[in-house]
């Protein structure tokens, strides 16, 4: 098998005309003659460029309005017949079928007009590439003599080449373009298909067939863990906008698990309305508080467990201001004020509290002040710029999670029961302030890994027991955590009590309130543990797992 093809001839037809002039007339300089059509030619022609109109060479003129171009056996003859196949070669000089050597295509811009408010079906259907796509195929299928070329983005790589080895590519390269090339129309087809199934079906349901459009954005240091090799892609069909495309404002490179807990971080503070503050430690909420501004908001939430904290990445839902900015590494501020109202408020004087460090940041924007101090104070901190912080819920794109074998799909959670759908279901009625917390614990405690208990004041965490297989056991933890401040919280619990066990360690707390989903077949027994601790309950109906 040779390992390099000349280019003698290059058949040139692209929609997004980068470059292509230059590119093109290296090509002529070095002998390559150029067939090309429409609006790719008229272009080469208007810059000197030597061209051969493609219905000349095939002797078949383009009709109905362009639809039918390169759709002829002389261009795909030419594309696939194997040099090096004699019956192939007899058979092209038979039917006056030339060989062409390279084809530079990129494909109409679907995806672009998709994405325009207001496209129509028509509109969108004219920009289905028919010819392009066939001729990327074409070209790809016979690598080992076709050089194929699908975007600007390669054409300094295959110039050199050709310079290198006097008009001639590798095949190490030929390969390479194919995969390309192949990668290049599997998302173009799926976006096609993923756009005509909105169009044309009406049911409910998910798609037969799941096409993910992922771009590879970067390789990582490593995985979850150093022995692990890992990367990140982007899904060029999302409509949510999400962490892989933030921006780095400052600090060192993201790690994988970076990505995971800016992720959860950017999930729960987008669920709040209120200025928010989250602080996540291995995708759990270690902190999370609403208040009146930012800056209370992080105090809130940093002294619900500034030993946990140690570590954390943030996420906030509102711009970052400078005094906000000042907290995070203000040791006066730890000092001062975390350190003691902790010790007074949680009773826990036995912890030792470390001190400030905090791997990333995200939020929809920093003040020039803010992002000012934080570059000062750390430059290791990874500062992460998200514009388009969108609301929880506003799209809705699927949750796709893979299992060896195959892949999970599921709507996203971002439902959530108003108050005046709940069901107090004990004796008791929660006050007003209580019900305000419940709102809060609730919200938060879907985002707290399964079995979740999350103990509140107000509208911060005290207290978080996550991910224990016993919910009871996720009630001493919360406990623990809160200490002295247990006493008189609202209790939330992401699942069902199954037996009244669960309200007991929950009762145990010092808790005034609890909302909870019910559901349990004995939740006439959970009712009644309630009833007997005097503390008031609320059902939501609605569970928030999360594994």
């Amino acid at each position: 098998m040779d390992t390099v093809a000349h280019i003698s001839r290059a058949l040139v037809s692209v929609s997004d005309k980068s470059g292509i002039v230059d590119f093109c007339e290296v090509l002529a300089e070095m002998g390559v003659e150029i067939l090309s059509t429409g609006g790719t030619m008229r272009a080469l022609q208007e810059a000197g460029v030597p061209v051969t109109a493609v219905d000349e060479y095939t002797g078949f003129p383009e009709m109905m309005d362009g639809r039918v171009k390169t759709l002829h056996p002389k261009v795909h003859g030419g594309l696939l017949a194997l040099r090096d196949n004699e019956q192939h070669m007899a058979q092209a000089k038979a039917n006056d079928v030339q060989m062409i050597d390279m084809v530079v295509v990129n494909l109409y811009p679907f995806e672009q007009t998709i994405a325009q408010e207001g496209v129509t079906l028509e509109e969108a259907v004219e920009q289905i590439d028919i010819g392009g796509p066939s001729m990327v195929r074409s070209a790809s299928k016979n690598f080992r003599h076709v050089t194929i070329v699908p975007g600007p983005e390669h054409y300094d790589r295959v110039l050199a080449e050709m310079r290198e080895y006097n008009g001639e590519t590798t095949l190490q390269t030929r390969k390479e373009l194919a995969l390309a090339a192949f990668e290049m129309t599997c998302r173009y087809d799926a976006a096609i298909s993923s756009y005509l199934r909105k169009q044309f079906t009406e049911a409910e349901g998910f798609p037969t067939v799941i096409a993910p459009k992922l771009r590879k954005v970067a390789d990582l240091r490593y995985g979850e863990n150093p022995h692990q090799s890992a990367a990140l892609y982007q899904d060029l069909g999302a409509n949510e906008p999400g962490v892989a495309g933030a921006v780095q404002l400052h600090g060192k490179e993201l790690s994988f698990n970076n990505y995971l807990d800016l992720t959860a971080a950017l999930e729960s503070a987008r669920d709040f309305e209120e200025p928010t503050a989250i602080i996540i430690k291995h995708l759990n909420p270690c902190g999370a508080a609403s208040a009146d501004t930012l800056a209370l908001a992080f105090e809130d939430a940093y002294t619900a467990d500034p030993v946990s904290a140690f570590g954390s990445v943030l996420g906030f839902n509102r711009v970052v201001d400078a005094e906000t900015a000042d907290q995070i590494f203000n040791s006066d501020w730890l000092e001062e004020v975390v350190k003691p109202r902790f010790y007074e408020e949680s009773g826990l004087t036995d912890l030792t509290i470390i001190g400030a460090f905090v791997e990333a940041i995200i939020a929809p924007g920093y003040d020039h002040d803010a992002l000012e101090i934080l570059r000062g104070k750390s430059k290791m901190m990874r500062i992460m710029l998200l514009e388009d912080f969108a609301p929880a819920g506003r799209v809705k794109d699927l949750d796709m999670r893979s299992i060896p074998g195959g892949m999970l799909v599921q709507d996203r959670d971002y439902a959530a029961v108003l108050p005046e759908q709940w069901q107090i279901v004990t004796e008791a009625t929660p006050t007003d302030e209580q019900i305000r917390s419940m709102v809060f614990a609730d919200r938060i405690a879907k985002h707290v890994k399964s079995n979740a208990i999350v103990l509140v004041q107000g509208t911060h965490i005290v207290g978080c027991g996550a991910g224990q297989m016993s919910r009871v056991d996720s009630s001493i933890i919360a406990a623990r955590k809160a200490g002295d401040r247990a006493m008189g919280a609202v209790l939330a619990s992401d699942a069902m009590f199954p037996a009244r066990d669960g309200l007991d360690a929950a009762a145990a707390t010092g808790c005034s309130a609890i909302i909870q989903p019910g559901g349990s077949r004995r939740d006439d027994e959970v009712i009644e543990a309630a009833n007997e601790h005097g503390i008031p309950m609320v059902m939501t109906g609605m569970r928030h797992f999360w594994h």
